[in-house]
């Protein structure tokens, strides 16, 4: 007789209904879990019975199971955040992370990250952002890796080029020989140069390998000849740690001289000659700074360095000196001065700076990091500069539904799923990264809540179904008193 069946019939839609109850549960509860992805599911019946009847064999069902429970990956929506650690991911991807100490890489849509004690970019759980570590062009440097802050500081660079754009008055007055400003230099005094000395003098700043700021000054003079303005490039004295000064020490601070040419008609730069001060290193009682054995002139054809002539101080204790381009507006492009839009000029006008800069920058302390829609993250630091440290790594599977769920907001692939394949943000189809963003679950509760009540229903109808057959077997028993 059928009715025991019938009883393992709503016994099965029982079993699946409850199991489906738990399925809209654990989507509802985890409705405000970032990263979250809901889950459906799908029932299928069971292997019908076979049972004889007037027209012949036909069947009957056994009842239900539960067919398939599936992930859906659809996009959540974006929460804004203060936080630039928190990251979402825009399209197809997953967050790399590895388990401190393993070899264990996990996959998760979460991005709810933070920068530990030790200077790790971890989830909440602790495990570790993945990504490639970046040169400072922001290519990437070998395969994926920890994301580490290993140094919070960024070193110090050293000025190699100075940009100084001066007009210097046609009118001035203190014309004088080719070497006078260079004579008239003494380190050893308190005032190297006297003001009567020179027309016009600009300083501007250099930075040394160490970080350190050190003063360069130009000093200025109406040379003889009517459209030229001689010059000398020098630095504080006690500054000056070259090893090629006399005993008495009226060289030091002298680093080159040199003469600007004009064009008579439209004030322009013509031409540039320039003199290094190498000094005799004879360690007598001085060096006459007007001797010509103490300096060697640059050569345009071969001694410019981007086409600019260069001086080079010696900042740093031992002798050791650095080299920088002087840029006073004009370039040598291998046959002549070109000058660029700003460039030094001698109009009938006061002497004057127009615009004056030094690359290089001191040591910084890391004050923050951002990161943009590429993965770049990016750190500022306290001397102005950003540095691109590293890339966050996103990954895809061929089978995002043979992902294996290892709570915490994180997967693991399988042999369903397909190995991990990790490139870029925003490459081979994968999405790309909104900073100070969480993704938030997908689950729709209201969904949910119809699917609680159609669940709901069908498990109390599957319930009358054992009692109406309790009820049936009950009188089949009574036909025998």
């Amino acid at each position: 007789m059928s009715l025991s069946s019938s009883l393992f019939s709503g016994i099965s839609g029982l079993t699946t209904l409850g199991n489906a109850m738990q399925i809209i549960g654990d989507n509802i509860a985890n409705v405000n879990t970032v990263g979250f992805k809901g889950s459906s599911f799908a029932f299928q019946d069971l292997l019908s019975q076979s049972v004889a009847t007037l027209s012949g064999t036909s069947q009957v069902g056994r009842g239900t199971a539960l067919g398939d429970i599936q992930a859906s990956f659809a996009q959540g929506s974006f929460e804004s955040t203060g936080n630039t650690t928190d990251l979402a991911v825009g399209g197809d991807g997953f967050f790399v992370l590895n388990e401190q100490g393993t070899e264990n890489l996990y996959y998760s849509r979460a991005g709810n990250f933070n920068f530990n004690e030790s200077g790790y970019l971890t989830n909440p759980e602790g495990y570790v952002v993945q990504g490639w570590q970046l040169d400072n062009n922001g290519s990437d440097i070998g395969s994926i890796t920890d994301i580490v802050m290993s140094s919070f500081t960024s070193p110090p660079q050293p000025s190699d080029n100075v940009e100084v754009i001066v007009n210097l008055d046609s009118a001035g007055e203190n014309g004088s020989a080719l070497d006078s400003l260079a004579s008239a230099w003494d380190g050893t005094a308190t005032v190297p140069l006297a003001d009567a000395a020179y027309e016009y003098q600009t300083t501007i700043r250099a930075y040394d390998s160490l970080g350190s700021t050190h003063d360069v000054t130009l000093y200025f003079d109406k040379a003889d000849a009517a459209s030229s303005y001689e010059f000398i490039v020098t630095c504080n004295p006690a500054e000056d740690n070259r090893t090629i000064f006399g005993a008495t020490g009226e060289a030091e601070g002298m680093l080159a001289r040199g003469l600007l040419e004009f064009n008579s008609g439209s004030g322009v730069i013509e031409n540039i000659d320039l003199w290094k001060f190498t000094g005799t290193g004879s360690g007598g009682d001085g060096i006459d700074l007007s001797a010509a054995g103490n300096w060697t002139q640059q050569d345009e054809a071969s001694d410019l360095s981007n086409g600019y002539f260069t001086f080079s101080p010696g900042f740093l204790s031992g002798g050791t000196t650095q080299d920088i381009e002087l840029d006073l507006g004009t370039r040598y492009d291998g046959t002549d001065w070109v000058n660029s839009s700003l460039s030094s000029t001698q109009y009938a006008s006061g002497s004057t700076t127009t615009f004056q800069s030094a690359n290089g920058y001191g040591a910084g302390d890391l004050e923050g990091v951002n990161v943009d829609v590429d993965g770049v993250i990016t750190g500022s630091y306290s001397n102005g500069q950003r540095i691109p440290l590293y890339r966050v790594g996103l990954a895809k599977f061929q089978n995002t539904q043979g992902l294996f769920k290892e709570g915490g907001n994180l997967y693991s692939e399988t042999r369903q799923s397909g190995s991990a394949i990790t490139n870029k943000p925003g490459t081979n189809g994968l999405g790309s990264i909104a900073p100070n963003a969480l993704e938030q679950s997908n689950v729709d509760i209201a969904n949910e809540l119809v699917k609680m009540i159609t669940t709901q229903r069908g498990f109390q109808a599957n319930s009358k179904i054992i009692t109406v057959t309790d009820q049936m077997l009950a009188e089949l028993i009574n036909i025998k008193r």
